[in-house]
């Protein structure tokens, strides 16, 4: 017994002595962490300096060049070929890629030279990531700056993917380029601007440029080799130079004569990065190198600066209108010099209007503002329908025809901030209105006309279906759903009633925080609202409400929808270990509002953002939003999985009055809607009408469980082939 006595002592002494020193062990074994983690990276980094040493560095790789170029025989093609991209309107470009393809010729390396007018960047560049080759863009400025015919769809979809968030900035990683411009300098404000915003739009997406931009000049009194061709022969054997370097092995990406003595061209890019101070900076710097040749650092200069990603409440403006009306006056003259006066008119109502100056810099890119509160949006199920690719979700659950809606708001301003808000909360915040209000008149037109615009420019576009394009610039739908809070706009219905009269039918989303508005809302082809969450916690959580009795607004908002007597849907979207999990809940509000269909969508992921904490980990599955569906429906006894939408990872529950003798009817006879519409605005109101009133019978295509799964057949599938660069819809 003394013995074991002694033992329990020992130990006890012991694990009090432990704790007593717990700091030093702590130390020491963080200490011993971090040693083994410094070992671990320097023996990595070693063995990787060794196995990416200089290749030329062996006799017996030397012995299997030719000319400076790998031939097929050796180990390691560096450079599997060349394509010579040119747009050219008199035809110099073309000749100089001409020349160029010669001269790479006598490398022995393939070389293509392609018309951009006949390449779709859409289905084609993203593969040149992976394809070793080099690609060489002899691009010239037209008339005020613009690019030339052939290559106004190349740069109008680079710029549009440059500036859109949803495009990681990693999606040319891999594409090695290089440019040079064509232009005369007589020109002042638009010397060489295509090819310096090409050079940055292909940067931004993480493409690396081989060497820097070049820059011709037809003016040859400027042109610092006496004429455009001079200054060309001179680029071209600079970079026929560079190429046989790239042949070796050689990594160095270019000229190293950048800006302040170094290149900074790998840095992580920006998006925000202006233009104008782009071509600025690099004009002023030509004295320290030849004029021909100019680099790009403004970009990483931005980046470093810091972007504004931040939400800004209406509430909260004050602190920083004083910093915006120093900037105001340069903002004015950049915008002036490349987006028009429209959008100077714009900006200067930020200051009266009480928007974020950030709002502006974030949405103007793809976007159309109007007037002081409103935007239109090209939306890629449009551009996508108009090439037969097939439409959106809406068209298989109630069959709109993507190519011909309008994704718009009257609205900008929204009263939540949702981690899923796909706008990255660039968009102001308010929970009332507090903008000077645009005309419903006005509005409409210009967004009718912004979209008309932005159609036009698929005219000629590789794909594009001739008689699609010409549906397309009429438009017969509008998703009010493109950003911010549409009901907010104090004269939304004289809004919807417009639209109805140009026989345009109205699919309105609201966010549940405005139930009033609801209810005193006029009939709209389809009423959504966005359910994320089926309990006050995670509503919080998700949602951000500004409002503080937001529970009870949300609820009273889908006794608003119940009122309805026309097509009401609730808008679930899944986020994983967020909100798959409250099925009951979600059950319990179902049968509160009683929507005539769910639709249920798995989150979009769309990219990093200071404002959300979501990763690709919190997007579930196609299969597990099937599973919750199922699960779900199991609970609602009046529900039934009516369609399904894969590309969307999205399904549709109809409430089963939709389903007549075992088919179903979710679709809209939209002729029908505009007639009843009608109807009700002879009668001054008094005569109504129901959801059943304008049904229309959905395709077997569309229906949950067909081999399609929700693919139109008409159109065809185009299924990339790199996968894993696809861009999901929102």
């Amino acid at each position: 017994l003394d013995v074991s006595m002694d033992t329990w002592s020992y130990f006890h002494t012991c694990l009090a002595s432990i704790w007593l020193h717990r700091f030093y062990i702590y130390s020491a074994v963080a200490l011993g962490i971090s040693l083994w983690i410094v070992i671990q990276f320097t023996t990595t980094k070693k063995k990787g300096e060794k196995s990416s040493g200089n290749p030329t560095s062996s006799k017996g790789t030397e012995d299997k060049l030719v000319n400076g170029c790998a031939t097929p025989q050796a180990k390691e093609v560096y450079v599997a070929a060349v394509k010579i991209f040119y747009g050219s309107q008199t035809g110099t470009a073309k000749r100089f890629a001409k020349a160029l393809a010669e001269a790479v010729t006598s490398l022995n390396l393939p070389v293509e030279v392609i018309n951009m007018g006949d390449y779709d960047p859409d289905d084609c560049l993203a593969e040149e990531t992976t394809s070793r080759n080099i690609c060489v863009f002899l691009v010239a400025t037209y008339t005020d700056g613009q690019p030339t015919e052939s290559a106004a769809w190349f740069c109008k979809w680079l710029e549009e993917a440059a500036n859109d968030f949803r495009v990681g900035k990693t999606y040319l990683k891999g594409l090695r380029y290089a440019v040079f411009g064509l232009g005369n300098s007589v020109y002042v404000d638009h010397y060489n601007t295509v090819g310096r915003r090409l050079d940055r739009w292909l940067w931004v997406l993480g493409a690396s440029r081989v060497m820097t931009r070049a820059e011709g000049d037809c003016n040859v009194a400027q042109s610092r080799h006496g004429s455009i061709e001079g200054d060309f022969e001179a680029w071209k054997n600079k970079f026929l130079t560079r190429l046989q370097a790239l042949c070796r092995g050689e990594k160095k990406p270019c000229s190293g004569k950048c800006k302040k003595g170094k290149c900074r061209s790998p840095g992580k890019p920006s998006k925000e990065s202006s233009d104008h101070e782009h071509g600025a900076s690099e004009h002023e710097n030509t004295e320290a190198e030849e004029l021909f040749e100019t680099s790009s650092e403004e970009e990483a200069d931005a980046e470093e600066a810091g972007g504004t990603n931040s939400v800004i409440d209406v509430e909260d403006l004050g602190n920083i209108m004083g910093h915006v009306k120093k900037a105001k006056s340069s903002i004015d003259t950049v915008l002036l010099n490349h987006f028009g006066y429209p959008l100077v008119c714009f900006m200067s109502q930020l200051l009266q209007a009480k928007i974020s100056s950030s709002l502006f810099f974030a949405l103007f890119s793809g976007y159309k503002l109007i007037g002081s509160h409103s935007g239109v949006k090209l939306c890629r199920w449009t551009k996508s329908m108009l090439r037969g690719r097939g439409g959106c979700y809406k068209h298989t659950f109630y069959g709109i025809e993507s190519h011909r809606c309008m994704e718009a708001t009257p609205s900008l301003a929204c009263a939540n901030k949702c981690v899923f808000c796909w706008r990255h909360h660039t968009n102001p915040v308010g929970t009332e209105w507090r903008w000077k209000m645009d005309q419903p008149e006005v509005i409409l037109q210009e967004a009718i006309e912004n979209h008309q615009n932005m159609i036009k420019q698929f005219r000629g576009v590789s794909g594009v279906k001739a008689a699609r394009f010409e549906e397309a610039l009429t438009v017969k739908h509008c998703a009010l759903s493109l950003v911010g809070e549409p009901i907010m706009y104090p004269q939304i219905n004289r809004f919807v009633r417009l639209l109805h009269q140009h026989s345009i039918s109205s699919f309105l989303v609201t966010n549940a925080q405005f139930p009033e508005e609801i209810r005193n809302l006029e009939p709209v082809t389809q009423l959504y609202v966005s359910v994320d969450a089926s309990t006050r916690e995670s509503l919080r959580r998700i949602d951000r409400p500004l409002f503080k009795d937001f529970w009870q607004r949300f609820l009273d908002s889908l006794k608003a929808l119940a009122e309805k007597e026309q097509r009401t849907v609730y808008r679930l979207t899944l986020v994983k270990a967020w909100n798959v999990d409250e099925l009951k809940a979600y059950a319990e509000l179902i049968s509160l509002g009683k929507p005539d269909f769910i639709e249920v969508k798995g989150v979009t992921y769309c990219g990093e953002s200071s404002a959300s904490s979501l990763t690709m980990a919190n997007v579930p599955w196609h299969e597990e939003v099937v599973g919750f569906v199922q699960d779900l429906a199991e609970l609602l006894p009046d529900y039934e999985i009516a369609c399904e939408h894969e590309h969307s990872n999205c399904l549709l529950l109809a409430h089963t009055k939709f389903k007549v003798d075992g088919e179903w009817f979710t679709w809209i006879d939209y002729g029908r809607f505009q007639q009843l519409v009608r109807e009700r605005e002879r009668s001054g109101g008094s005569r109504t009408f129901t959801a059943a009133d304008y049904t229309a019978r959905t395709p077997p295509w569309a229906l949950f469980g067909a081999r399609e799964r929700g693919f139109d057949p008409l159109d065809v599938r185009f299924q990339r082939r790199n996968k894993a660069r696809d861009i999901s819809g929102c």
